[in-house]
């Protein structure tokens, strides 16, 4: 029974997060990409350095093994894209390239992806510690769901944002980031059967997501970010990414309270 309510509070949390971040991203921000790309980078750095990474360093105390785990995910990231398996294009159609029709929709579309591969650690991660809170206590486990709810919705808006950005259709997005929601249940399944195992592997999972979080917001979107150069836009720039690291923060200093009491 108790596997069951693991695994109803993981595939919930997700599936509302999406959803309202679905709605966000489609009706209220459609027509603000471009200020929606500065929340993004605010967003994806707090979620790296002020949730994932301490995490990450208050659960395994060797620094020299998760400073390599970052060193290796982001050089691996590079990589990726230098091969061309998850590379972006930051052509667009019609930008004077004279490539064929849908070619750089198309070549935008593959780099897109890669940030699904640190959500899909992350929310792996999140199902593993629903599982935990829960195997100690069932209101901490409903408690600990519902504050990843609130970490989630600003987390998969900025999701929706890099896939939009990088080309892909709104559906096809949304499959894939409901995809990546579904490893959260995976997460806690796996936690619930074999979670002593998994502690010692969970802070590099972490870095690993953050890395992947942290190299999207500065080789993808910051560059984006710096087309726009004049003052007038600078300006709002700052203060969303001001606005996404607030969020954040608010966010994850309301977890800690949870997780204290």
């Amino acid at each position: 029974m108790l596997l069951i309510w693991i695994v109803l509070a993981a595939v919930a949390g997700g599936m509302f997060a999406l959803m309202v971040a679905h709605w966000l991203a489609y009706k209220a921000f459609a027509g603000y990409l471009h200020h929606m790309v500065s929340l993004s980078v605010g967003v994806l750095l707090a979620v790296t350095f002020l949730h994932l990474l301490p995490e990450a360093f208050e659960t395994l105390h060797d620094a020299h093994a998760l400073f390599s785990t970052m060193l290796a995910s982001i050089i691996g990231f590079f990589v990726l894209e230098k091969i061309a398996l998850l590379r972006h294009s930051h052509h667009h159609e019609g930008d004077g390239h004279h490539h064929h029709h849908g070619h750089d929709r198309h070549e935008a579309g593959k780099g897109g992806k890669l940030i699904l591969i640190g959500s899909s650690l992350h929310n792996l991660v999140d199902g593993v510690l629903i599982a935990a809170a829960f195997l100690v206590e069932p209101w901490l486990g409903v408690l600990t769901a519902a504050s990843i709810i609130l970490h989630e919705v600003p987390h998969k808006l900025s999701d929706f944002v890099v896939l939009i950005n990088a080309g892909l259709t709104r559906n096809r997005a949304f499959s894939l980031i409901m995809f990546s929601s579904l490893c959260s249940a995976i997460g806690g399944v796996a936690g619930y059967f074999v979670l002593e195992h998994m502690q010692a592997g969970l802070p590099y999972l972490l870095v690993v997501a953050a890395s992947s979080f942290m190299y999207i917001s500065v080789a993808d979107l910051m560059p984006q970010m710096h087309s726009r150069s004049s003052l007038k836009e600078a300006v709002p720039q700052l203060l969303l990414v001001a606005l996404g690291v607030s969020m954040i923060y608010a966010v994850t200093q309301l977890m800690h309270a949870g997780h204290s009491h």
